[in-house]
């Protein structure tokens, strides 16, 4: 493992053969490597620095083993994440029951780590969609319930692997931005509770709709805010 500062642990959870270290591949080193394939053993780790909005964030990916036997290690390793990508082969429907065990396993351990659904081999529906074992507008549905982003991707030819990936990091971005606030900051932010949000003109103001309170940052409430606004 390399001495590099990582800012965000992600890990990649799934059933063996769904495809995390191709994917991991594909986004560190825009590659797909061909069979035959061997199992990850423990966990693999790597390191990916991303330019997000003016910043660096280093993601950490721990890429861990799919196979049952490695279950209790895997737990080693989702341990303080800030992000979870939990797999599924689209071709195959107990891989995505196989995600839910891992999803319900990270609510019960790791509730502050986000977790991100991502259905692998897309490419294998583009040549038949026959072969599609999951229902997408199904899978969507238990993304909104539990409040996961979802996304469906190739490894073999690059499809929204990148997306997905940068999606982590900005996520983390956002949040840690949030965090970074003093209490001044946010002691300030109470002051305006039942605050109108500026529409523009300095003497045209309408209550802000959603979380029941905004401040007023010239019209524009950055994402930091809403974050906070809306109890992220």
């Amino acid at each position: 493992m390399s001495g590099q500062r990582v800012d965000a642990k992600v890990v990649m959870l799934g059933k063996e053969y769904v495809g995390k270290t191709s994917l991991v591949e594909r986004y560190v080193h825009n590659r797909f490597l061909v069979g035959p394939y061997q199992n990850t053993i423990g966990a693999a780790f790597v390191a990916k620095v991303m330019p997000v909005g003016g910043r660096t964030v280093t993601l950490g990916i721990w890429d861990t083993a799919g196979s049952e036997r490695y279950e209790a290690m895997s737990r080693i390793y989702y341990r303080g994440a800030k992000a979870a990508i939990v797999c599924y082969d689209l071709t195959d429907s107990s891989s995505f029951q196989r995600a839910k065990f891992w999803v319900n396993e990270l609510q019960n351990f790791e509730e502050n780590c986000r977790i991100y659904l991502c259905g692998t081999k897309c490419d294998l529906l583009d040549e038949d969609r026959r072969r599609r074992g999951i229902d997408f507008h199904d899978v969507q549905d238990y993304a909104d319930e539990i409040k996961a982003e979802l996304f469906e991707t190739s490894s073999k030819t690059g499809q929204n692997v990148d997306e997905l990936f940068m999606k982590v990091a900005e996520d983390y971005a956002q949040l840690t931005a949030f965090h970074e606030m003093t209490e001044a900051d946010l002691k300030f932010l109470t002051r305006f509770r039942n605050c109108f949000f500026t529409t523009g003109s300095p003497t045209l103001k309408t209550p802000c709709s959603g979380s029941g309170w905004f401040c007023c940052f010239d019209g524009v409430a950055p994402d930091f805010l809403l974050y906070y606004l809306n109890g992220f």
